[in-house]
């Protein structure tokens, strides 16, 4: 067998499994999200205002409808099991869905749970999905992405990082606005 993944390697110019190539795709992508995240996102994001300094990141990921991509004939191999494009796709969707009302109710206590929410679900969603491409040995695959291979090498990578500085100014901060009421 692994005769056969380093003579499928050397056909198409590589001297490494597809796995390790999607795994260093992956690691590079986190690495320099966050190293941009902490030269440059997080220092704009910690002189905003709360709640005013989520509203970046929310809006970045009302991107998520992205997502659908996999879902989308001609995008993904047609070979792309459903069991992993459908949850996927939909969840973020709904993570999308959820950055949207978080960004409408911002300031409100409707906002600061909806923001919790749309933050824990978003994580979960992705962590999800790498358990599901791991479920169908999509690291050995990545074929089967076309070219929806670029959401998860440098968009999720993004994605991942962001949340991280969601939760870091959630727990950190109040996200509703304080009252101008005496």
């Amino acid at each position: 067998m692994e005769a056969v993944i380093r003579e499928e390697s050397r056909q198409k110019g590589s001297i490494m499994p597809s796995a390790v190539l999607f795994g260093i795709s992956v690691a590079f992508g986190l690495a320099v999200w966050g190293i941009v995240a902490r030269q440059y996102i997080w220092p704009a994001l910690s002189e905003r205002p709360s709640p005013e300094n989520l509203k970046p990141i929310l809006l970045l990921h009302a991107f998520r409808f992205l997502g659908l991509a996999f879902v989308v004939p001609g995008v993904v191999s047609p070979e792309l099991p459903a069991t992993f494009a459908q949850p996927v796709a939909y969840g973020d969707f709904i993570t999308a869905v959820l950055a949207l009302l978080a960004v409408a109710t911002l300031g409100t206590g409707t906002g600061s749970v909806v923001t919790w929410v749309f933050n824990t679900f978003g994580t979960a969603d992705l962590l999800f999905a790498f358990y599901l491409g791991s479920r169908i040995s999509l690291p050995n695959n990545p074929g089967l992405l076309g070219a929806g291979y670029f959401i998860l090498a440098a968009y999720v990578p993004l994605l991942l990082v962001t949340h991280g500085l969601a939760f870091r100014i959630l727990l950190r901060t109040k996200v509703v606005a304080p009252s101008r009421a005496n």
